[in-house]
């Protein structure tokens, strides 16, 4: 009389089988139509820009807003865009990893959590709060400005004619957009640093480094390409910032200047769209779509300059 052999209790069923790979592959079909649609979004967003522009593109450099061509109208925009990007990016980051760093390895557990909401919670200010603020304060800030005017006149971002009696600058501006991505990149790098093998800061610490050195040797390198992420993040939300530049800087004078503390500043092509779209038509309209499609490309071409910048420490860990 034969006997039936026992089944393996590791080894799966048949239907189990069946029923997980339905669940890989439906999950995988899901993953790339998201993939795709990511593209499709991205090239029905760029027809569109495309679409609204070619008018401008087309017509005569004579008849573009401006009279002097297409280049020469959004030329000193994106100058003026990348410039209070870059300011505001330079005064935002080392304060958003030192923010990160002490509520990560510094600040009481209480004390860090409450910090932490306060910052989450900063996140979510409505940009046209920072644009009313800046503009209150702009008055204010007119001494600091002459101060910065009288002593470092010399350099040319702080040089000119005269220092504006508004306080509405390029520099005014800078400051307000540091503010309005300072939380987010905050928050980036905060949830980076603590992501650190705690191993590893144990290791550090029991060959005698401080904690400074301890976060100099093993954290910073670890988070490196996540302060990346977070500043690039930061930037891109500086560089399409619209309602708080329309709101501080108003209408501008137009061309390339460096000078942060004077009223001869260059515009920013989202504060350009927001104040000149509802009362263009024709020609004009068609000239702000072409400025919204060169914006569009900087933020692309600035995303993938960071994206190529965290992937070649995609292989470092901050233990190699």
């Amino acid at each position: 009389m034969s006997s039936t052999p026992a089944a393996d209790p590791d080894t799966p069923s048949p239907g189990w089988t069946s029923k997980r790979r339905f669940g890989d592959a439906l999950f995988g079909g899901l993953s790339f139509a998201s993939g795709v649609l990511i593209l499709l979004v991205l090239i029905g967003v760029t027809a569109f820009l495309i679409g609204g522009g070619w008018q401008a593109i087309r017509a005569d450099p004579t008849e573009v807003r401006g009279g002097e061509g297409l280049v020469a109208y959004i030329g000193p925009l994106i100058f003026g865009t990348l410039l209070s990007s870059v300011i505001a990016l330079l005064i935002a980051l080392p304060l958003s990893v030192g923010i990160a760093l002490f509520i990560s390895h510094y600040a009481p557990r209480r004390l860090a959590s409450g910090l932490g909401y306060i910052v989450d919670l900063l996140a979510a200010v409505p940009s046209i709060i920072f644009g009313l603020w800046g503009m209150q304060i702009a008055g204010d800030a007119v001494p600091v400005f002459d101060f910065l005017f009288d002593h470092l006149g010399f350099i040319p971002l702080f040089g000119g004619e005269s220092v504006t009696t508004t306080g509405r600058t390029m520099l005014m501006i800078g400051i307000v957009l540091a503010i309005m991505i300072l939380p987010i990149m905050t928050a980036v790098n905060r949830e980076v640093f603590l992501q650190t093998p705690r191993l590893h800061e144990e290791a550090s610490l029991a060959l005698g480094a401080t904690r400074w050195e301890m976060i100099r040797q093993t954290v910073i390198p670890f988070g490196s390409s996540g302060v990346v992420s977070g500043a690039m993040l930061g930037f891109g939300r500086a560089l399409g910032e619209t309602m708080a530049v329309a709101i501080i800087l108003s209408a501008s004078g137009g061309g390339y200047s460096w000078e942060l503390l004077t009223s001869n500043t260059p515009g920013t092509i989202a504060g350009d769209i927001a104040l000149n779209f509802p009362e263009s038509f024709d020609i004009e309209r068609s000239t702000l779509f072409v400025s919204g499609l060169a914006l569009f490309f900087v933020t692309f071409i600035v995303n993938m300059i960071a994206r190529w910048r965290i992937s070649r420490r995609s292989e470092f860990s901050g233990a190699n």
